[in-house]
């Protein structure tokens, strides 16, 4: 299955730490060289502005998707190659679902963890068979993984559950899992 676009979950927050989107930037960097559009939150501040800005600045297309009561709060972004305005968040993350041929997590707040839980979950269920990818960038995420391996370890989630996603710890990485990793698309509509 041939991959082009790409869905990001990631930070508004405006005190994001320059680390982050720093990496945010390479990645967005890295979507446009290779063609992919981004699909994402469409603010324009935090690490979604340094992501979509890396993207645009290299040539590639970009999609935000916004609910209209976050326009001002997340500052949407002027400047996508295409910003969709939804009344909810429930039809932001349907339209992202549906645009998108992966999803990554970068670290975030609730928001972040939030979709990305409920692509794992949907993922576990059928719903879809894209790849998911969780970038560890500074060990952020370690105490959520732990947390899944717990959850293994106590018996209510089963170990092959781990096919769901991958977990890398650059931008780099990311591409390489998404490039090279077939495992990762799975057979739709079957309970893992």
């Amino acid at each position: 299955m041939e991959l082009n676009s790409i869905c990001v979950y990631c930070s508004a927050a405006a005190n994001a730490p320059d680390w982050l989107k720093e990496e945010a930037a390479k990645f967005g960097a890295g979507i446009a060289a290779r063609g992919w559009k981004l699909i994402y939150g469409g603010a324009s501040v935090g690490v979604m502005g340094a992501l979509a800005d890396a993207v645009l600045a290299a040539g590639g297309s970009v999609l935000g998707v916004i609910p209209k009561a976050l326009v001002g709060r997340e500052v949407a972004h002027g400047g996508l190659t295409e910003l969709r305005v939804v009344e909810t968040m429930h039809e932001r993350k349907t339209v992202m679902f549906q645009e998108a041929g992966a999803f990554v997590a970068l670290p975030g707040g609730f928001g972040t963890m939030e979709e990305l839980f409920e692509m794992i979950t949907w993922k576990q269920l059928g719903i879809h068979n894209k790849p998911i990818v969780i970038l560890n960038a500074k060990g952020f995420f370690d105490p959520l993984i732990a947390q899944f391996e717990r959850g293994i370890a106590d018996g209510l989630i089963r170990p092959d559950c781990r096919i769901l996603y991958t977990v890398t710890d650059t931008a780099e990485k990311v591409f390489s899992v998404l490039s090279e990793a077939q495992v990762m698309w799975r057979t739709q509509g079957k309970w893992y």
